[in-house]
């Protein structure tokens, strides 16, 4: 009877362990930067998002992707994960002959993201492998086509690009899984110390020269409203001198008439007139003797200032 009893007592505890077992691995929980793959039988029948899920246990696996993350991949150098200043540079990755058949050591820094769960899992044994492979061989294809002058200086975001995008483009191809984010150039230098010091004075000469242009560009932005006001000043005045020499034009004009209306009215004295008045005009203080009778005999005649008052008041 004990004996009985004691084997009915591991049955039961064998059953319940077994329901916990299965009802442990029932559920499984997804957060919101992961995707689950659901298989049935090793065949994929779900892709389920962030939440807590149900699945049939010993039936169905849940693989958990994180779809929602930039992953990095170094190549040239590997960072320390304990230590940011820890360094380790790799020389077979990282060394490389430019177009113009110099020596550059230059580093990247690959961002890249998981975009489709199922081929990521299954189209390929290691994807990011092969993502590795293929944007080494787009480095030294892009490098191998630049000038060295291009890769220390000026040209890095443009190698950046056309890396970025040939890299894109063969991952269309191969259909792992991936999609690639960003890739930079982390570091470019010479192999040797002196070759690389003079680069670098190149490119602080580079820098120089682009704060200089900017500089100028700047005074030149300042100068301009300056220059602006002086030419509307110009303007201005020029119109104005103009406006004044129509008027006095006018003036003259009018006065000539004028004279000429007198003129015909008595010609003689208009003349006499006129005379008096040059006279007076290039010969001021002078005293003017006329044949003032018409039969030849002389006259005097004061002059013009005095009948003007200026003579009373010296």
């Amino acid at each position: 009877m004990k004996k009985k009893t004691l084997t009915v007592i591991i049955i039961i505890a064998a059953v319940v362990v077994l329901i916990g077992v299965c009802v442990g691995s029932s559920f499984y929980t997804v957060d919101d930067k992961q995707q689950a793959v659901i298989t049935t039988f090793g065949k994929v029948t779900d892709i389920t998002d962030a939440g807590i899920h149900f699945k049939l246990p010993f039936i169905q696996q849940a693989h958990i992707v994180d779809v929602n993350v930039l992953r990095k991949l170094e190549i040239g150098y590997r960072s320390d994960d304990n230590d940011a200043t820890v360094v380790r540079v790799v020389e077979n990755e990282c060394k490389m002959i430019t177009g113009d058949l110099n020596i550059v050591n230059v580093d990247f820094f690959v961002e890249y993201k998981v975009s489709d769960p199922v081929k990521y899992l299954f189209s390929a044994k290691d994807p990011e492998e092969i993502l590795k492979n293929l944007v080494q061989s787009q480095i030294r294809n892009v490098v191998g086509s630049s000038g060295v002058d291009s890769v220390l200086t000026d040209g890095k975001v443009t190698i950046q690009q056309d890396i970025r995008d040939l890299t894109a483009k063969e991952l269309e191809a191969y259909d792992i899984g991936l999609m690639l984010t960003d890739v930079k150039i982390q570091d470019a230098e010479m192999p040797t110390d002196e070759v690389n010091e003079a680069y670098k004075a190149v490119l602080s000469a580079l820098q120089s020269k682009e704060a200089t242009i900017n500089l100028a560009q700047a005074y030149k932005e300042s100068k301009i409203p300056e220059m602006e006001a002086e030419v509307k000043s110009i303007t201005l005045n020029a119109e104005y001198d103009k406006q004044k020499r129509i008027n006095e034009a006018k003036m003259q004009i009018a006065m000539f008439e004028a004279m000429y209306e007198q003129y015909q009215l008595n010609p003689e004295a208009t003349k006499i007139r006129m005379y008096h008045e040059a006279l007076q005009q290039f010969l001021p203080g002078t005293k003017v003797y006329i044949d003032a009778s018409g039969d030849g005999s002389m006259q005097k005649l004061l002059p013009v200032d005095t009948f003007t008052g200026e003579e009373e008041q010296k």
